[in-house]
């Protein structure tokens, strides 16, 4: 097995697998424009990862780079699940140095609870005083 390499080089990422993969096979991205996905890379911090070259693995942190970070877009192609790349994904993200420092760290996951908690993450500590403006379908025609 080969050993997954994970960089934050956004020349390296292939874009349209992830927009492809967000519009199609995610929960969250269904409809997702290309251009949105394109801004919103360009405006985070990106991780991909490659295996022999190729790329089956995402993750971006929209962050301020000094207090606050949120994780979003990760994933992990299906036929690669199982293999323990979202590890070492995940290892990669919380060890990158741009991230260090920062107060906060937040994640939203529907079934990953198990994998993040390995890396630190929990339950919020106070909910109270979270509020959010959701608008899950905003893609979708």
């Amino acid at each position: 097995m080969h050993e997954l390499l994970i960089s934050t080089d956004k020349t390296c990422l292939d874009r349209e697998l992830i927009h492809r993969f967000l519009n199609e096979e995610s929960t969250w991205g269904q409809g997702i424009p290309r251009a949105v996905v394109e801004k919103s890379i360009e405006g985070s911090l990106c991780f991909g990862g490659y295996l022999a070259g190729q790329q089956i693995a995402f993750a971006r942190v929209i962050t301020d780079f000094a207090t606050f970070g949120n994780l979003v877009d990760v994933f992990v192609l299906p036929p690669y699940r199982g293999q323990g790349f979202s590890k070492t994904l995940m290892a990669a993200i919380v060890a990158a140095p741009e991230l260090q420092g920062l107060r906060r760290l937040t994640l939203a996951t529907s079934d990953a609870h198990g994998l993040y908690a390995q890396f630190g993450f929990a339950p919020l500590t106070k909910p109270d005083t979270f509020m959010e403006r959701y608008q899950p379908d905003i893609y979708r025609c």
